[in-house]
């Protein structure tokens, strides 16, 4: 067989390789950006309950005007951290949330509150929301490892680097953030 018909198939063969490798990391890549992409348009339905959330309580909690303003300005940080990245955008996702939780324990000092149907409404549509953006988080850190794991295995690692794959940090929750907040509303 002549050499140079070798040599052609060799760097055939090498080019096929790389051009496997890189198309399966960008796949994974743009999962991982559509996973994210996700979590964001739960986390905007989120941001979009609360001054709904706020005005209904706002009449009832007059003096209670620290806790709605930290609401307000945690999810104004929250918004903002969006466009900063995941970092960002965990940490002011996650003082958001514990905003939010201590909305909530104030709202059971209120009987009237309490059995408001907008406040319930809202109360529930959270409840769901949260819901939706755990398990946006969980399939998004699933997709994240799946996307790392590609990128440190040989020999994706060799082809990641020369094509500047980077590693995708998780969306993490706060341990108490983990936990979705339990009010009960009703009128006892």
């Amino acid at each position: 067989m002549d050499p140079t018909l070798l040599i052609v198939l060799g760097l055939v063969v090498v080019v096929l390789f790389l051009v496997s490798v890189y198309n399966g990391l960008v796949g994974r890549r743009n999962r991982v950006d559509e996973a994210l992409a996700q979590i964001e348009v739960q986390l905007k339905r989120r941001h979009d309950l609360i001054p709904n959330l706020v005005n209904a309580v706002k009449g009832y909690m007059g003096f209670e005007q620290k806790v709605l303003t930290d609401v307000t300005q945690a999810r104004a940080a929250a918004v903002a951290a969006g466009a900063q990245g995941v970092a960002s955008q965990v940490q002011a996702e996650n003082a958001l949330s514990s905003t939010l939780r201590s909305l909530f324990a104030v709202v059971e000092n209120y009987p009237d509150l309490k059995a408001n149907q907008n406040v319930l409404s809202l109360q529930e549509e959270l409840t769901t929301t949260e819901n939706q953006i755990s398990f946006s988080r969980q399939h998004y850190n699933a997709t994240v490892l799946d996307y790392n794991n590609n990128l440190q295995v040989v020999p994706n690692v060799f082809v990641a680097g020369m094509f500047g794959f980077t590693k995708r940090d998780f969306f993490e929750a706060e341990p108490e953030a983990a936990n979705v907040p339990v009010v009960d509303l009703s009128l006892k």
